[in-house]
Parts: C-alpha cells; sequence; structure tokens
C-alpha cells in the first residue's frame, strides 16, 4: 500500500512507497493523450521527484486501460494556430526531458498502446517492462510529423539505426512480442502484470545504495554515443565521486559483517 499520493493538476500523480515512487498517468478516458497541461503536470512531477533524495528507483505507469499512453492530444492540435502549436512546442518537449533527465532509475510498465509520444515516454526511462497487450510504435510521419519527444535519438540507441529507421519510416504498430524480440521492450510479462511486475523491479533497485544508483545512471548516460576511451573516463569520474562516500564505506562494512547494509545516502 503506498504511503500517500500526491496530485501534480488533474492527469498525473505520484505515489510514493518506501524508496519508490509511482509516476501515474491518469487521463484514462483520452487513454493518457499529452494535453498541454498534461505535460505542464507531468513536468513539474518530475522536478519534485528528481529534488526528493529518498526517491531510489521511479515506476511510470497508467490508470488507462487500453493504452500506457496514446501520444500526443490530436485533438486539442487540430485546434491550435500554427503560432499556438509552436509555443506549444517548449512545454511538451520540457516533458519528456524531465522524465529522461531523472536522476534514479526509471522503469515503464506498459500495457496496450504505447504509440508516438507515449511510446518516447516510455524510451526516455531506463527499463521498459510490458504485459502482453503491449503495441509500440512511432507513427508520426503517417500524420505528417515526426517522432518529437525523443524517439529519433532514443530509438537507434535501443535497436541500432537500421531497425530504428525502418520502424519510423513505415509508422507501424509493433505487437508485444515482436517489440521484446527487437529489443523495443526489455521484459514482456503475462497480461495485467506490467505494473507489479515493474513495482517489484522497482524494489529491488531501490533496495541498491542511493548514491551508486545515481552514479550509475548518469555513467550510462552521459556514456552513450561516446568512444570507449571517452566513455571510460565518464566512468572513472562516476567512479570518484562515490569512492569515498557514506554509502560506500557502509557498503563495504555491512559484506564484511555479513548484514544489510543501511544506506547514509552522502
Amino acid at each position: 500500500m503506498a504511503e500517500r499520493e500526491e496530485r501534480y493538476g488533474e492527469h498525473v500523480a505520484v505515489r510514493r512507497d518506501g524508496h519508490v515512487a509511482e509516476l501515474v498517468l491518469d487521463r484514462p478516458r483520452a487513454m493518457n493523450a499529452v494535453s498541454t497541461a498534461m505535460a505542464r503536470s507531468l513536468t513539474a512531477a518530475c522536478a519534485a521527484l528528481g529534488e526528493d533524495r529518498e526517491v531510489r528507483a521511479v515506476v511510470l505507469t497508467s490508470t488507462a486501460e487500453r493504452a500506457f499512453c496514446v501520444g500526443a492530444d490530436l485533438k486539442e492540435r487540430n485546434g491550435l494556430s500554427d503560432a499556438e502549436l509552436l509555443r506549444q512546442r517548449p512545454v511538451t518537449r520540457a516533458a519528456y526531458t524531465a522524465v529522461l533527465d531523472l536522476p534514479v532509475p526509471v522503469i515503464a510498465a506498459v500495457h496496450g498502446f504505447a504509440l508516438g509520444g507515449g511510446f518516447e515516454i516510455a524510451l526516455s526511462c531506463d527499463l521498459i517492462v510490458a504485459d502482453a497487450t503491449a503495441v509500440v510504435g512511432l507513427p508520426e510521419v503517417s500524420v505528417g510529423v515526426i517522432p518529437g519527444g525523443g524517439g529519433t535519438q532514443l530509438l537507434p540507441r535501443r535497436v541500432g539505426a537500421a531497425r530504428a529507421a525502418e520502424l519510423v519510416f513505415s509508422a507501424r504498430r509493433v505487437p508485444a512480442e515482436e517489440a521484446r524480440a527487437l529489443g523495443l521492450v526489455d521484459q514482456l510479462v503475462a497480461e495485467g502484470e506490467d505494473r507489479a511486475e515493474a513495482l517489484a523491479l522497482g524494489a529491488r533497485i531501490a533496495g541498491n545504495s542511493p548514491v551508486g544508483l545515481r552514479a550509475a545512471k548518469r555513467a550510462l548516460r552521459l556514456g552513450q554515443g561516446l568512444d570507449l576511451r571517452a566513455g571510460l573516463e565518464v566512468e572513472d569520474a562516476a567512479w570518484r565521486s562515490v569512492a569515498f562516500s557514506g554509502d560506500r564505506a557502509e557498503g563495504v562494512a555491512a559484506f564484511n559483517e555479513k548484514r544489510k547494509p543501511q544506506w547514509p545516502g552522502e
């Protein structure tokens, strides 16, 4: 049972249970289509989570039965002028960036449709747990735009340039089994089990050093796209940032004393 729930606007919530925070997309009637207001709420929620040193893992979930998130709210966009669309752009971009920039491990729990911006939200997470109903894809070129929430950059990093090109250019929807085979998702579970499995994984992750988790994520993210030598320098800098921490001292002591560590988080 979650300790408490905080609301960020009408369509985003955060539930906290120990060191795991559940970031909830809560616009079920629209299958979590990302409106301007929802984007602002997602940015605000991520900002609060990023500043909370008690949080060691975030699990991103959905209250919609048939979807994780279907992407941008095209009904809203249909009524926008060119100038209004241009003003909306930094708002929606900030929401995707906010998920990507969370300093702790983030797991997406995906069921049903995760399309366009919805799949880009999942791609912005470190890990994706999907159930058997999941259907993912970046169909933006079919409506005259391109993936604008990081998809053209995040997808190649997951599956390679050629595979990403095929998926973006074809705009096709990929069912769960194929998505797992292609590496579009990391773990495939039975229908309805995505949230429970993602939360369980989050709890396992949160049992580790908060200092180590943040440094490891920083090294993994900053090293992407660098050559090996440069990447090793990133790793060395991250190692030096934790080598003399209270967490490192406690971890070594707990190992030698054969007990569970009590992380100071310093």
